[in-house]
């Protein structure tokens, strides 16, 4: 304190004395106090510049708003446009999926009501969850599972769109589950007949009336071929689900056409394009022709590798298939978690799981399209001892550049090089900025390192069989789901940071190869899936199958 006195006291006795000679003592002790004052015209024209300064700016910001409402002007006829031709494509259906929707609000909000009603009456409060209402993350969730096949598959493009969706969401769409009771075997039969064209018994001897699975979309029956006897199964379209999801998407639609209107930040980040994709997406997979011929893209391409021993999809009866009805062969096996039945079948699971990746790793460079959805359900051991891979509703498609980059991104995990890693991510993401790639490569290795540390737990369940009296022992993984979610959204948090944006594929691919990592620790625990040189990931496969399949 002393010496900031002695400071201003130096200062001012300067001031004081530097203009004593040239104006009175009252003028001093305002020098004193202010140190200088300046010329009057300097003031006026300091303030004449400000005002200058200010009808500028103020001007600027009149024709910029000019500017964007004249293009809102002339954008609203468009609009108009865009809103009633999707009304009237929507017709009817749109009131009933509003009513629909209005029940499903009504339910979830109910159960907020009585959540916070509870946690009100407790000390701490109301938890973030209830603060925000319908719109958080676990209220929203189970919004959309309420309103049905549409919702559910928005949810689960959310879970797996980490680029374009807030992590907290990205998170708890993870949960959003595809289930839904099964409709009566009479409205099965009735499709049946509608898309046959014919009696069911003119073409299948035999169709079992219990489903082996119902989801929000489809619900599918075991069956038999008359004539050849051949054991099939049919997945079948639910009644409605076509006009619900043109109903829902065009709602979407004109959503997001508004809000792009109203706010060009949002058409900036290209909203309606987002919907599109989404629209695309989820009415690819109610036609069952696309389904068909993604199976027998990947059926090719296993015949023009030579890997027909090694693996499989269903063959598909094309006789019997429709838009809305798809009859396949009927694959017998179990999933890749079963590790009990997996070692009654093969003497070695590990060798089947090598299998298993190869396949894959080559339908990402040499199919049409790769799987996108390699969960335990979808990826089995067969009696054979073949790998099944079955469900081809959700495919992704990648491109040279994405591909190449992946590869690089896939060899650094392995080699533990960051620097190369953090290239490939860069090379991938679209961004307008300059990406520091040293301080980016840091923060990756920083990241990585939380991989190691992931717990897995191996459950060990015993069952014993009362007419044998034999003890069956199965094991399944236990991987903690958050753990493994965190550590794919880090990626992405960590990129973004960085001003990257991913495309859409990269977090398909990603996903399924946590899914492989599970599988992993179960089947083959001191495996390196992208260092062993049992497994291959190779560039020069797209040019032999186009080679062998030409």
């Amino acid at each position: 304190m002393a010496l900031v006195s002695a400071v201003r006291g130096g200062r001012l006795s300067s001031s004081l004395h530097h203009h004593h000679n040239h104006l009175g003592s009252s003028s001093s002790s305002s020098l004193g106090r202010w140190g200088s004052l300046r010329p009057w015209k300097q003031l006026k024209s300091s303030s004449s510049s400000k005002g200058f300064t200010l009808l500028a700016r103020y001007s600027q910001a009149q024709d910029l708003f000019t500017s964007r409402l004249q293009d809102r002007i002339d954008n609203l006829p468009k609009l108009v446009e865009d809103i009633l031709q999707t009304s009237l494509s929507t017709g009817p259906r749109g009131a009933l999926r509003m009513a629909q929707g209005i029940q499903a609000f009504i339910g979830v909000g109910g159960e907020w009501l009585t959540e916070a009603s509870r946690s009100a009456n407790s000390s701490t409060g109301l938890p973030t969850q209830l603060q925000l209402g319908l719109l958080s993350p676990l209220y929203l969730r189970r919004l959309f599972e309420r309103m049905g096949a549409t919702y559910i598959k928005l949810g689960q493009f959310i879970a797996s769109t980490p680029t374009l969706f807030p992590a907290d969401y990205v998170e708890e769409f993870q949960n959003c589950f595809d289930r839904a009771p099964a409709i009566p075997f009479a409205e099965i039969q009735q499709i049946l007949r509608q898309e046959l064209g014919k009696p069911i018994e003119s073409v299948f001897e035999y169709v079992d009336p219990t489903p082996i699975a119902s989801a929000s979309i489809a619900q599918v029956h075991g069956a038999r071929l008359r004539g050849s006897q051949e054991d099939v199964v049919i997945k079948v379209l639910k009644p409605g689900i076509e006009d619900m999801l043109v109903a829902d998407l065009n709602f979407i639609y004109i959503v997001a056409r508004i809000l792009e209107f109203l706010s060009p930040d949002i058409s900036r980040a290209s909203l309606v394009g987002i919907v599109k994709d989404i629209r695309e997406s989820m009415l690819e997979e109610v036609d069952f022709y696309k389904e068909a011929a993604n199976i027998e893209s990947f059926r090719r391409y296993l015949e023009a590798m030579g890997l027909t021993r090694q693996a499989t999809a269903p063959r598909v009866y094309h006789q019997c298939s429709t838009k809305r009805i798809l009859t396949m062969e009927r694959l017998y096996g179990v999933p890749l978690t079963d590790l009990d039945s997996i070692s009654s079948l093969v003497s070695s699971p590990e060798a089947s799981l090598i299998t298993a990746l190869n396949v894959w790793f080559g339908s990402l460079l040499a199919c049409e399209s790769f799987h996108a959805d390699v969960h335990a359900g979808n990826l089995w051991l067969l009696r054979d001892g073949r790998i099944g891979f079955l469900d081809f509703g959700i495919v992704g498609r990648i491109d040279p550049q994405t591909w190449a980059a992946m590869e690089t991104f896939l060899a650094s995990i392995a080699t533990g090089e960051y620097e190369s890693m953090a290239s490939a991510l860069i090379q991938m993401g679209a961004t307008d900025t300059n990406v520091d790639a040293k301080a980016f490569a840091s923060d990756l290795e920083k990241m990585f390192s939380s991989m190691k540390e992931l717990d897995t737990e191996i459950v060990i369940a015993t069952a014993r069989e009362p007419s044998t009296n034999a003890t069956a022992v199965s094991a399944n993984v236990v991987v903690d789901e958050r753990q493994m979610n965190a550590l794919f959204l880090d990626v992405v948090r960590v990129s973004e940071s960085y001003g990257l944006k991913f495309p859409r594929e990269f977090a398909l691919l990603l996903k399924q190869l946590l899914y492989f990592d599970r599988y992993t620790r179960l089947l083959a625990p001191n495996l390196n899936m992208l260092q062993d040189q049992r497994i291959t990931i190779a560039s020069n496969r797209r040019s032999n199958y186009r080679d062998n399949f030409s």
